[in-house]
């Protein structure tokens, strides 16, 4: 089945290019030329696999939208892949803190964001329940604060516990270090972002071959990485 994909740009032209390009492709795809209309179709009945979001609309922001399609039951874990003009870090940031999963500054290739949705639809490979995370030979049971890598358990401090399931909650998205002291320390007086580069660095030491996972986005924060072909 045909992979369904949203894609909300203000400019016509473009928004008919990705049209035909993706529809080319052999997906599935809607568009939308306003953000409210977007958020209608994303957390509608027939929602996208994934969204394609213009930063620039003419009636409320995309970050509006994100932020909207992320508050959502229906559409809370949707990929989204935000397109800018602008290419100012505290864009980026703010985007990435209100749940995009990606970011792509005009001019760009249609291979280059080609391939970056098929990726992003790749990694939907989480499995996640009420008592536990599971990511291939990595278990992290919730209930009892145990890590296990290849079934083998891995010694981890309270803080190093909740670093590493908030990462694996949000696998594949980008969280700036800003955030994770939010909500792994929240903002202690006395805790700088330097301690959570610390506790990343320690936590990929103790996980063996999934620390490779954790990668680190230069000027902003970390993202756990992680899908079935890993």
């Amino acid at each position: 089945m045909s992979k369904h994909i949203l894609i909300v740009e203000d400019e016509k032209d473009l928004l008919d290019t990705l049209e035909y390009n993706f529809k080319h492709a052999g997906y599935k795809v809607s568009t939308s030329l306003e953000g409210n209309k977007a958020i209608s179709l994303a957390t509608g009945k027939n929602n996208p696999d994934l969204v394609i979001l213009d930063l620039m609309l003419p009636d409320i922001s995309g970050l509006d939208v994100c932020k909207e399609i992320r508050s959502n039951p229906v559409s809370k874990n949707t990929p989204i892949l935000m397109l800018t003009a602008k290419g100012e870090e505290v864009d980026r940031i703010l985007g990435f803190e209100l749940g995009a999963d990606d970011y792509l500054v005009k001019p760009f290739s249609l291979r280059e964001l080609t391939l970056r949705v098929a990726a992003l639809l790749k990694r939907n490979v989480l499995l996640e329940s009420d008592e536990s995370i599971e990511l291939g030979d990595l278990n992290i049971d919730l209930a009892a604060h145990r890590v296990f890598v290849e079934s083998n358990e891995v010694a981890l401090t309270a803080k190093e516990f909740d670093l590493l399931v908030h990462l694996a909650r949000h696998n594949g998205r980008v969280q700036t270090r800003d955030y994770l002291l939010e909500q792994i320390w929240g903002y202690s007086s006395d805790v700088t972002t330097r301690t959570v580069d610390t506790h990343i660095k320690r936590l990929r030491s103790k996980i063996g071959s999934f620390g490779n996972l954790i990668e680190t986005v230069r000027s902003i924060g970390y993202r756990f990485n992680y899908n079935s072909d890993t």
